[in-house]
């Protein structure tokens, strides 16, 4: 039997194929009351995702949701290289990272090769391929089954084997960043792993592109007062980098 959670995943997706969704569809494929229809479709609005309309709901174009990450590349393309150098310079010497799937983060790996004795942890299958022959670099995949528009792990298995470690950073990446929310992603596994990446780590920071900031998604990665740090550039919004900086969170805005 379907979760009330998981409905409303499925809801949304359909929406997101479709640009729109009728409340009777939604009531026969689940066979649950058109009531209850209607209060996942008020959910969903106040999540962001979805614009209430008569008799159903129509996409918000603004949501945030998944591309593929070979799409994702193009965008900002030259911003995302300039933050993922500015990560790597934190790097120190003998750090164990964790480096979250995303084309911002895999900037990050480009810019490795100064590095020495490092630890990187990694749920994304290009990152590890990208290190996979740097012989300073020791590589640890988290497994679990591969996202084949993003090439990230995600799954139980790799949630647990997390677990047994300890790292000094956690670079992670945007799919959306509201004021309020904080950091969210469409795909509910790749929340919980990358949940289970901040347990593990001692220091938090997010890398994004400013394009990423007044969007939301589905699924509840970190909220802003969980982040150490913010890497971004000037397009950030004035009133998100005083509200982040009030929280403790050191933003950083990189030059571009």
């Amino acid at each position: 039997m379907t979760t009330t959670a998981e409905r409303r995943e499925e809801i949304l997706q359909y929406i997101q194929t479709h640009q729109k969704g009728e409340v009777n569809y939604f009531a026969e494929r689940y066979n649950v009351s058109e009531v209850t229809v209607r209060n996942d479709l008020n959910q969903l609005e106040k999540k962001g995702c979805v614009t209430r309309c008569y008799g159903g709901a129509l996409l918000n174009n603004q949501f945030a949701f998944d591309q593929p990450l070979n799409d994702k590349k193009l965008i900002n393309s030259s911003i995302k290289a300039k933050l993922g150098e500015y990560a790597a310079s934190l790097i120190k010497n003998g750090d164990k990272i964790i480096l979250d799937s995303g084309s911002t983060t895999e900037q990050i790996a480009y810019h490795l090769d100064d590095k020495q004795d490092l630890v990187v942890m990694t749920n994304g299958i290009n990152i590890a391929y990208h290190l996979a022959n740097q012989t300073n670099v020791s590589v640890m995949v988290t497994g679990g089954s591969m996202r084949k528009n993003s090439y990230s792990l995600h799954g139980t298995g790799g949630e647990e084997f997390l677990t047994g470690f300890r790292f000094n950073t956690l670079f992670l990446g945007v799919d959306g960043f509201d004021r309020s929310a904080g950091v969210t992603t469409p795909h509910r596994g790749e929340a919980d792993i990358n949940r289970k990446m901040l347990d593990a780590a001692q220091t938090v920071i997010a890398v994004t592109d400013s394009s990423k900031f007044e969007r939301q998604s589905f699924c509840l990665i970190a909220r802003p007062e969980q982040l150490n740090m913010l890497i971004t550039d000037s397009g950030i919004p004035d009133e998100y980098a005083t509200a982040l900086r009030e929280l403790g969170v050191d933003v950083r805005i990189v030059d571009i």
